[in-house]
């Protein structure tokens, strides 16, 4: 028998997932293909996913985890040959260019410092030099907490005629996103969602559609093409492309219920109340956010620079404090410390009592 566990789990997701929400994911699921109450039931977890996204573009909710999303993104709208852009500042917009380079695009990478963001102008001009058909950038960097500012990017590569492709899978439900400004907008439920890890979500406009249906799908399950149009009648079983996480769907209906009862705004708000005591609070300890300004500090994570200590802090909150936070990835591994503070966990106690275990295991 597998109990609940006492630590408190700090980590930028997979998030802790409220008592509610693990309930709603214990009913005895429906079967989707065969029973028509899964139909009226799935169109209702839709219309809330776009509340969330704030958007009238149609709205996916895929089973499989975010990372689905990004790879389905690119294999269903980038041909062999294209030109994509990949803006990168961090590891999850450099690995857009590996999904681009598996599905036959041609990559051109456009680096920015991890601890900063991009430069428009700088954009603008590799825009100018080349035939874009898609470009993907990442809105907030999990690894090194740094929230990029899209705005004006955004509207120089529509204005190019350039689609845009976005993860935003730690920062939506925690901050506001410029979904009606990016073509496919990528979402997952194990964020600030604070469901279980097993959802991706995506926003699609009708420019991308045009795309995917002008794009030969060479895959299934990687291609969002079998989703469109996806019929959900009220007397009779849905008609999926496959059979649906039921029970994962449960859970984040559970989660999105939670989030438009509080209300958008008052969650973001809370998300900056929380990230800035978090920053506080590690500046008194003599820890520096990695980001470069707070401007570019995420509201849903923050990343502290340790230098050569990450691991041993890690490994100490857990078995000293039984609180569990993450690392740096790749060459910041043990360079960087992060405190996740997205959902559930945006939560003033929480991150009290992470700074304060972290404040121990510092002297």
């Amino acid at each position: 028998m597998v109990e609940d566990r006492d630590e408190l789990l700090m980590t930028p997701g997979p998030t802790a997932v409220p008592p509610e929400v693990r309930e709603a994911m214990s009913r005895a699921p429906v079967n989707p293909d065969v029973q028509a109450e899964f139909s009226p039931f799935y169109r209702d977890v839709l219309e809330k996913t776009a509340r969330v996204y704030d958007t009238d573009d149609d709205v996916l909710v895929l089973s499989g985890e975010g990372m689905l999303g990004l790879e389905a993104s690119v294999a269903s709208l980038v041909e062999p040959g294209e030109e994509v852009l990949c803006l990168a500042n961090g590891i999850f917009g450099e690995g857009f260019a590996d999904f681009v380079e598996m599905h036959g695009g041609e990559a051109v990478v456009h680096d920015a410092p991890p601890e900063s963001g991009f430069d428009p102008e700088a954009v603008k001009s590799v825009v100018a030099d080349h035939d874009f058909a898609a470009a993907t950038m990442v809105h907030c960097e999990t690894p090194t907490g740094v929230l990029n500012d899209l705005g004006e990017i955004l509207a120089l590569l529509r204005d190019a005629g350039v689609l845009t492709i976005v993860d935003a899978v730690s920062s939506l439900g925690g901050t506001a996103v410029p979904t009606d400004d990016i073509d496919v907008c990528l979402g997952a439920s194990q964020k600030c969602l604070s469901s279980p890890p097993g959802l991706t979500t995506l926003s699609v406009s009708d420019r991308a559609w045009e795309k995917v249906e002008a794009t030969e799908q060479d895959t299934f399950y990687t291609s969002l093409a079998p989703w469109r149009d996806v019929d959900l009648p009220d007397d009779e079983p849905p008609h999926l492309p496959y059979t649906h996480a039921v029970s994962n769907l449960y859970a984040l209906d559970a989660s999105l219920d939670r989030l438009l009862e509080e209300g958008l705004a008052s969650a973001y708000d809370r998300h900056e109340s929380v990230a800035e005591q978090c920053r506080e609070r590690g500046r008194d300890l003599g820890l520096d956010p990695f980001a470069d300004s707070t401007a570019l500090c995420s509201p849903t994570v923050t990343a502290f620079r340790t230098e050569g200590r990450a691991s041993d802090l890690q490994r100490r909150l857990e078995t000293d404090h039984g609180v569990v936070v993450a690392t740096g990835l790749g060459e910041l591994e043990d360079d960087v410390l992060r405190v996740g503070h997205m959902g559930y966990n945006a939560d003033a106690e929480r991150v009290e009592r992470t700074m304060d275990a972290l404040a121990d295991v510092l002297d």
